[in-house]
């Protein structure tokens, strides 16, 4: 067994772990990122593309570094379509927006990783965690083409993905490291890259689509006006689409996209869910999608995976610096991710909680009421505010629907608290436990209002 020596090790040459990688390697210190796919391959992700807030990435590796990926600057608002109204609803998005091509900008990143000093092993497959009887974490097992490979490190930064083998394999009971994580939590995806003769329409907006069953959805977003992102998914835990077959009958019946060619395809995983509470134990930090760093509305998580990314690195620096990488030195990690994006995205899972406690008819009624700016305000905000007049105008729009429309304004009230709970994300890991008790009286207050089922 050959055993490899480093001041951090990062699983995962995705956004979280290179922004990580190229913040540590600056500073100095010996990082790795382990890779399970070759070289040529890496950096090739499965990814809706649509970059929110694309004029701010962290400075580790620079915006100028990754502009070549983004391939459509020209978008600025959402359609939403609404089938059974034969009505589309328009969304602004507030902020700079664009699509990417994710492979290109998969490479950008690892290149500005390499650029500043990181080391790269592809064609290695994590198998387990290193761990003291303690629960420190100090390294992991892998294999590299049949070769068995120890990697020992002060810190190892879990950039593996969604539902994460690394979680899996290591003990954290004695850490408040999040643990209430399940598949129902996670959405199945497939994606596929369209190329069209004619520039579609609608070349300046992010389309989304429901699914005949309430917990699917499907997207089109034009990388440019004849290159186009399609995808579908559904929640793990609903009954089973089949992926494929079925965007393939949707993109059938859209006359723009005939006669389309199919350039890349690929499935994933992708976190619907809140972030995880807790990202670190000793040793140990998640990023990105391993922690659940995603909008649980749009599944938009290029932003703050660099951002996270950037922050666990910093992080890093400074425990190694103390000789200690304990939970509590780590732990201001948490504060930064909560402070940034983690309690809006919590608040956010609010609406995804009420969505499943109702029939689809009765949601896209309410979508179709409601106005694209309070839409738009709730997705990215966490929140809305409803003026008296358009309370009755959406009274009026909805009429046979106000039982729902009541309990969406309660779920707005209580994702409101929720979120003002967040902004006192606790300091230190002693004052966790009574915060996360207040959390799940609250939670406790959501699912009874919207008559929703448990999530966590």
């Amino acid at each position: 067994m050959t055993t490899f020596e480093y001041d951090v090790v990062i699983v995962g040459a995705g956004t979280a772990g290179c922004y990580a990688a190229a913040t540590i390697a600056d500073a100095g210190y010996d990082v790795v990122i382990v890779e399970r796919k070759d070289e040529t391959e890496a950096g090739h992700i499965a990814c809706g593309d649509a970059l929110k807030g694309a004029n701010n990435f962290p400075e580790a590796i620079p915006k100028s570094e990754i502009d070549d990926a983004f391939t459509n600057t020209e978008v600025d608002h959402g359609q939403f379509e609404i089938p059974r109204e034969d009505a589309v609803l328009d969304i602004p998005v507030p902020g700079e927006l664009a699509v990417i091509d994710r492979w290109e900008y998969g490479r950008r990143v690892i290149d500005g990783a390499e650029r500043a000093g990181t080391e790269f092993h592809y064609d290695t497959v994590v198998q387990d965690v290193v761990q003291d009887d303690d629960g420190r974490v100090r390294g992991l097992q892998a294999n590299r083409q049949g070769e068995p490979r120890r990697y020992e490190a002060d810190i190892v930064l879990d950039g593996a993905g969604a539902l994460s083998l690394l979680q899996d394999k290591a003990d954290f009971s004695s850490a408040t490291f999040d643990t209430n994580v399940r598949y129902s939590q996670f959405s199945s995806a497939y994606r596929e890259i369209i190329e069209v003769d004619e520039p579609v329409e609608w070349s300046d907006a992010l389309v989304f689509k429901p699914t005949k069953r309430s917990a699917g959805y499907l997207w089109y977003f034009p990388r440019t006006a004849t290159e186009i992102n399609v995808g579908l998914g559904f929640q793990m835990d609903a009954e089973p689409m089949q992926l494929v077959s079925d965007l393939r009958e949707d993109i059938s019946r859209r006359p723009e996209l005939q006669n389309a060619t199919v350039k890349d395809k690929l499935g994933a995983a992708l976190p619907t869910r809140r972030p995880y509470d807790s990202a670190v134990a000793p040793g140990y930090m998640a990023i990105g999608d391993s922690a659940a760093h995603v909008n649980p509305i749009s599944g938009g998580g290029i932003a703050g995976a660099a951002y996270a990314g950037q922050y666990a690195g910093e992080q890093a620096i400074e425990a190694i610096e103390e000789g200690d990488v304990g939970e509590e030195r780590l732990w201001r990690y948490n504060e930064r991710v909560m402070e940034h994006f983690g309690g809006r995205y919590a608040a956010l899972d609010v609406y995804n909680i009420f969505s499943t406690a109702y029939d689809l008819d009765d949601l896209l009624a309410l979508i179709g009421a409601l106005p694209g700016e309070r839409i738009s305000e709730a997705l990215y905000s966490g929140s809305a505010d409803f003026d008296i007049w358009l309370k009755l105008r959406v009274l009026y729009e909805t009429y046979g629907h106000w039982g729902t429309l009541k309990n969406l304004y309660d779920a707005k009230q209580l994702a409101d608290r929720l979120l003002e709970h967040y902004e006192d994300y606790p300091s230190s890991p002693h004052e966790f436990g009574a915060w996360r008790d207040e959390r799940d009286g609250i939670m406790d207050d959501i699912y009874a209002k919207t008559g929703a089922d448990a999530k966590y």
